[in-house]
């Protein structure tokens, strides 16, 4: 009789352990749904804006930036240009009022580097992003992706709000100081919030 007691003892302190352990499991399983959530949930920034021609061009599009993560992505997109490679740059103003693009000001430059091709070791400015390609159809396409840029954070040297966008004429040849002897300002979009 006493081993029978004994045994039933034994079972439910099984028993009770075994459900305890069954409820922990629970717990951390709906845990961690609810933080991939909140990963999935991080802020995403999206600014669209649309290039104007400039320079009696014809050239126009659309930039998207997509802050997500710490980076900034750009995809611009433009027709209406001359087949072969053309500059991009994020220059001081958002201000495309001039005829030829020239209000927008000289490249976005706030560590004072010299002009180069974007990462160059002797320099580059935040705004040298480099040349696309357009084709025969007078349409082109970039994306550019970097982690020195942010939209509205404040930080002079990464904030591209109150910037503008210039696609140019010509190709940037990566040296010519200040600017790359990219030709004309053939469009221009204002970075407005």
């Amino acid at each position: 009789m006493k081993s029978l007691s004994i045994f039933a003892t034994a079972a439910l302190l099984c028993l009770t352990v075994a459900c305890k352990n069954g409820k922990k499991e629970t717990k951390q399983m709906t845990e961690e749904p609810s933080m991939e959530k909140e990963t999935m949930n991080s802020e995403i920034e999206v600014i669209k804006v649309a290039l104007e021609p400039k320079s009696d061009s014809h050239v126009t599009g659309n930039i998207t930036f997509t802050q997500e993560n710490g980076s900034v992505t750009m995809v611009a997109n433009m027709e209406g240009l001359t087949e072969g490679t053309h500059a991009i740059h994020i220059h001081e103003k958002s201000d495309c009022s001039a005829p030829d693009g020239t209000s927008a000001g000289g490249h976005w430059n706030p560590t004072n580097q010299p002009h180069g091709k974007w990462g160059a070791p002797e320099g580059y400015h935040k705004g040298d992003i480099g040349n696309f390609t357009a084709g025969a159809d007078g349409k082109g396409s970039i994306t550019f992706t970097t982690d020195q840029w942010c939209i509205g954070c404040g930080d002079p040297n990464k904030d591209i709000l109150g910037k503008g966008v210039i696609v140019h004429e010509g190709a940037d040849d990566y040296t010519s100081q200040p600017s790359g002897a990219a030709g004309s300002r053939v469009s221009c979009a204002g970075i407005i919030k």
